[in-house]
């Protein structure tokens, strides 16, 4: 069975990140969900829906003093098992300082449903996750390290480094973002892939009324035979549209 990694891209899951808006609730809280589908949901480039599309949803919860819950929900299809859907809760402290934002926070990704058969593991997993960024109009810098004690599929001790750009373009208020992350392992038989190296860059086009489209180029160095002879791995082209309210 392939033992692959299951979700988040951002802080609250979504494959890109388009315009938040906010909802103010009274006493320094606020509130913003999202909606996305996407032709193909990947985490850290590798595909959890085994290159088809993905409905998902996500909200947050902040306040004014830097604390927020969030929670995520997506399909998923994974090779061998049950799993055909993912609910993730996430939770910490986000702070803006000048142009600087850090985010000290964790993340749980559970599947319900699933049951593992003879031979197979656990794939629920914690992580906790460090979020920097730097703002420098019209260029965002941004850093992410993540850490769990027990990853994807029972794989062990996993780290994930990736550091990145978004560039404000003078068109359309267009975004082009690029990302290059690392993806360590401790069991990588059990995880079903090596260590690898990941690489992205799309584009994110705001519209009216919280809409947004987009969709770019998502690629990891795994050879097909090192992804279990599947295609989850691959090189890819993915769109999405989203909207958030």
């Amino acid at each position: 069975m392939l033992k692959k990694i299951a979700t988040l891209a951002l802080g609250l899951g979504l494959f890109a990140s388009p315009a938040v808006a906010q909802v103010e609730l009274g006493s320094g809280f606020t509130a913003t969900g999202t909606v996305t589908g996407i032709t193909d949901y990947v985490f850290r480039n590798i595909s959890q829906t085994r290159s088809r599309p993905a409905v998902q949803g996500s909200a947050e919860l902040s306040h004014e003093i830097g604390l927020y819950v969030s929670a995520f929900a997506s399909n998923v299809t994974f090779p061998n098992t049950n799993a055909r859907q993912e609910v993730d809760v996430s939770g910490g402290y986000r702070r803006t300082i000048g142009s600087f934002t850090f985010d000290i926070g964790g993340t749980y990704y559970s599947y319900p449903g699933y049951s593992a058969q003879p031979g197979q593991y656990e794939l629920a997993f914690a992580e906790a996750i460090l979020k920097l960024k730097y703002e420098l109009d019209p260029v965002t810098f941004v850093g992410t390290a993540a850490w769990s004690p027990d990853y994807f599929g029972s794989s062990g001790n996993s780290v994930w480094l990736e550091a990145g750009i978004d560039w404000k373009t003078p068109v359309l208020d267009a975004v082009l973002s690029g990302r290059i992350g690392y993806q360590w392992i401790d069991n990588n038989a059990r995880f079903g892939a090596p260590d690898y190296l990941a690489y992205s860059i799309y584009l994110t086009v705001p519209i009216r009324y919280g809409f947004s489209v987009g969709g770019g180029f998502y690629g990891t160095n795994i050879s097909q035979s090192e992804c279990g002879g599947l295609k989850v791995c691959d090189n890819r082209f993915i769109g999405f549209v989203s909207w958030t309210f």
